[in-house]
């Protein structure tokens, strides 16, 4: 029998001593497909034929999963988070409430530890797995009556076929979207609070593009996969599409002159049980950081509209570098 698209299945399992891969516990509610990153070596040889003689070898092995952009939701994006930011997996109660919440913050004097994961993926007629997975880079990004998205490029230590096939035991999480439409934008001084100030019925799109900084490292140690997993500096970059009004010509203002600001993006979802400090699911975007670029004007509609770009940079008056946050109901992930 031939695969069959609609038999694909990517399954996912948080592993206890990293590199050690576990079985998966639950599915990701999008797409992707894994993919064998190793490189099979030809060497040159004069030996005395004007054709290629069958020599190759394996030097290193490798895998990846790009997660195709999806919509974000409450309760798997903090898997995403976990591999790429921090390796939180269990959320802090809030009070007495039913939420749990998600702390993601990204480093800046001591350096962070991802979780890793095992990766199941594959359709009716293969099942491949690969162990040691990090995230490498990820993005988030939302327009106008629109979900907000998420994707990922993932990185293995190995791909390699799974006798047996998916882990039957993996359940199907049940999932809420986080829509661009909840969502508010926050811009305030470096020197206030941030989520302060909000800018109304302004934002059009934004897209948040993160490059982790976790990389992949190969030197001597008895194994064709990377030995360990170490982290260099992150990137952030915020690229946000406002309508041209009086809100985004005082941050044009600001971009003239150099002042630093905080950003926060944050959406809502259902009501929680029972509130605590949230009251709804949410996520929150935090960024410090100063403006780096405006375009020209465009339009939309008969509507000016302006794009423009945010660095995102630890500001020491602010004590503020990148956060993210996600509140749902878990008291950890699947």
């Amino acid at each position: 029998m031939a695969g069959i698209k609609k038999l694909r299945r990517i399954q996912l399992g948080k592993e206890t001593t990293a590199g050690l891969a576990v079985a998966a516990t639950t599915k990701w509610r999008g797409t992707g497909t894994l993919e064998d990153k190793r490189e099979a070596y030809f060497p040159d040889e004069d030996i005395g034929f004007i054709v290629p003689v069958n020599r190759a070898f394996f030097p290193f092995t490798q895998g990846q999963l790009d997660l195709d952009e999806v919509p974000a939701t409450f309760e798997q994006l903090p898997h995403i988070l976990a591999m790429g930011v921090d390796g939180v997996v269990s959320g802090t109660k809030d009070g007495i409430g039913t939420g749990y919440v998600y702390t993601y913050a990204f480093p800046t004097t001591t350096v962070k530890t991802p979780k890793t994961y095992t990766i199941e993926g594959g359709d009716n007629e293969q099942v491949e797995q690969m162990a040691y997975t990090f995230a490498e880079s990820f993005k988030l990004s939302g327009k106008r009556k629109e979900p907000i998205m998420m994707s990922a490029t993932l990185i293995g230590s190995d791909v390699s076929v799974l006798s047996g096939g998916f882990t039957a035991a993996a359940t199907l999480p049940t999932v809420e979207e986080i829509l661009f439409q909840k969502a508010n934008l926050y811009i305030d001084l470096i020197s206030g609070t941030i989520g302060t100030t909000e800018i109304g019925c302004t934002l059009y799109e934004f897209s948040l593009d993160v490059t982790t900084g976790f990389q992949a490292l190969y030197a001597a140690s008895g194994s064709l996969g990377y030995c360990k997993i170490i982290a260099s500096t992150p990137e952030l970059k915020l690229h946000l599409v406002f309508e041209h009004n009086a809100s985004s010509i005082a941050q044009k203002a600001a971009w003239r002159s150099l002042t630093p600001k905080l950003i926060r993006i944050k959406s809502e979802g259902s009501a929680l049980a029972t509130a605590g400090t949230y009251t709804n699911k949410t996520l929150i975007i935090d960024l410090a950081g100063m403006w780096e670029k405006f375009d020209k004007l465009g339009e939309d509609n008969g509507n000016d509209i302006i794009e423009a770009d945010f660095r995102v940079a630890y500001d020491a008056t602010a004590a503020k570098y990148a956060e993210i946050k996600v509140v749902n109901e878990l008291a950890s992930l699947p």
